[in-house]
Parts: structure tokens; C-alpha cells; sequence
């Protein structure tokens, strides 16, 4: 039988509020200390749809529900740790409340034309969505 290096599959969520966009502060490597779109990688047997809102909540405390798909990407350099791709959802929420957990030691939300320095593609991500919507 013969293996097959296959990457992994991760998802990432972008909530916008009055001008502002919901970021994560990674409290591991790769980039640790470093702001992020929420999300993570799924769980087999999980649809990226749901993996994507149980990411955004155990990172924020937000319960959201996918709007739209923002796009996949899947740049092999995307991730230090390997190939990755990503599909990235627009977010809205509808209860919860902001508080960083899981992965992410702080959560915030920032003005659209002022955010910090991103990991991974998340520039990327985030100027194809606003964009698009």
C-alpha cells in the first residue's frame, strides 16, 4: 500500500463588527505572542463549517454562525509546521461573551486600517475579504 503525504486541514473565522475585526493573541508556536484570525485545525469526521464556529468559540467565547465562505488557501509555505490549507469563513455572532480561552491568551477586537503585525497569511486573508464584502 503506498502513503500519501496529504496536508492538513485547518479553518479560520473572520468576524467584523463597526469597523473592526476580531483578532486572537496565539499563546503557542508558531507565532506566539503574535495576533491571528481565530481558528484551528479540524477534527476528523468534522465539517469545516463546524469546525470553524467551535474554533471561534473555545478562542473567544463568541457563539457565531457562518455567513459566507471568504475563500481556501493553501500556499505550502503558509505554516512553519507543514502544509496547511485553510478555509476561511465570515463569521456573525449572537451570544457569547469575549473572553480569551484555548489557544489564545488575548482576544480583541481592531479598527480595520489599524491592525498589528498578523501571522500566517492573515494580511492576505483579511484584504481578500474586505474585498469581497
Amino acid at each position: 500500500m503506498i502513503e500519501y503525504k496529504t496536508p492538513k486541514l485547518t479553518v479560520d473565522g473572520i468576524i467584523i463588527k463597526d469597523k473592526t475585526i476580531l483578532l486572537v493573541k496565539r499563546k503557542n508556536p508558531p507565532f506566539q505572542g503574535k495576533w491571528a484570525l481565530p481558528g484551528g485545525f479540524v477534527e476528523y469526521g468534522e465539517k469545516t463549517e463546524d469546525a470553524v464556529v467551535r474554533e471561534v468559540s473555545e478562542e473567544t467565547g463568541l457563539d457565531a454562525k457562518v455567513k459566507d465562505i471568504v475563500g481556501v488557501y493553501s500556499d505550502p509555505s503558509r505554516d512553519p509546521r507543514g502544509h496547511t490549507v485553510s478555509v476561511v469563513y465570515l463569521l456573525e455572532t449572537y451570544g457569547g461573551e469575549l473572553k480569551s480561552g484555548d489557544d489564545a491568551s488575548n482576544v480583541k477586537f481592531f479598527e480595520i486600517d489599524r491592525l498589528p503585525e498578523l501571522s500566517f497569511d492573515h494580511d492576505i486573508i483579511i484584504k481578500d475579504c474586505l474585498r469581497r464584502f
